[in-house]
């Protein structure tokens, strides 16, 4: 599985972003994708995760803020981003995991290149 992400930019704080993990591979339905986030100097965190049956799953950070979705016709995930926050300003990455359960622990085998998301306060 290959994996790119894209959609990230400058926004104002109170602002939205949607990003898409785009996939490729015959088993891209049968992954669960996580979503994470680094801060510059900070280490990599959890964000949002959608099973491969469509489960979701969030951090607290970012519950009632953040939608994650999938549209497997098109191989792509998507985060759509509301009320953003300063805080919330870091490299965005995707990552799959094939029939990966659902959990913030869970180990992830595929990543994509991350996408820069800057929220101005």
């Amino acid at each position: 599985v290959q994996l790119q992400a894209s959609g990230g930019g400058l926004v104002q704080a109170g602002g939205s972003l949607r990003l898409s993990c785009a996939g490729s591979g015959r088993t891209f339905s049968s992954c669960t994708i996580g979503w994470f986030r680094q801060a510059p100097g900070k280490e990599r965190e959890f964000v949002s995760a959608i099973s491969w049956i469509g489960g979701t799953l969030y951090a607290d950070s970012v519950k009632g803020r953040f939608t994650v979705s999938r549209d497997d016709a098109k191989t792509t995930v998507y985060l759509q981003m509301n009320s953003l926050k300063p805080e919330d300003t870091a490299v965005y990455y995707c990552a799959a995991v094939y029939r990966g359960m659902l959990t913030m622990k869970t180990t992830y085998d595929y990543w994509g290149q991350g996408t820069q998301v800057t929220v101005s306060s």
